[in-house]
């Protein structure tokens, strides 16, 4: 199974993209892992935020087969303990699945498409955090469920 990371927009961040680079290759180690970046909708101006979502939805969509599980990073989602994320990855890895595929959308959120095909909608916090931040955020995260799932010595409680 590989893990993948899809997200609205490229990362413009210098520092932003140095974190998620350092959480990337670390990944590597564990499992095979990419980031994928689609690239943000040229003259929106004309677009309502609904025609925003489902144009951005269509590319999201695009990226996903029949047998990956699709999860969305997402402010209504389940929030998880970083001991029971760890847990949930676990039994995402050992489903069977092609492809486990997290996705972070634009800034309006993800279209009913998505929202229908997600399995799983997942929250890293209550606050808002920027598009950019969560890629590394997340990707910190999902390292440290690795590390925990391995009894590796990086989380602490």
């Amino acid at each position: 199974m590989t893990v993948q990371l899809v997200t609205v927009g490229k990362t413009d961040i210098r520092w932003v993209k140095e974190g998620l680079d350092v959480y990337t290759s670390r990944l590597k180690h564990y499992v095979p892992f990419t980031v994928t970046e689609i690239p943000e909708l040229k003259k929106v101006q004309a677009l309502s935020r609904d025609q925003i979502k489902e144009k951005e939805g269509e590319l999201i969509l695009k990226t996903v087969g029949l047998q990956d599980i699709l999860i969305l990073l997402d402010e209504h989602g389940h929030e998880y303990r970083s001991l029971e994320f760890a847990d949930f990855l676990e039994k995402q890895l050992g489903s069977g699945a092609k492809n486990l595929i997290f996705v972070i959308g634009g800034a309006y959120g993800f279209s009913d498409a998505v929202y229908r095909q997600a399995r799983y909608k997942l929250s890293l916090s209550r606050m808002t955090f920027s598009h950019q931040m969560v890629r590394t955020i997340f990707a910190e995260q999902l390292y440290r469920a690795f590390t925990i799932l391995r009894g590796e010595p990086y989380h602490h409680e």
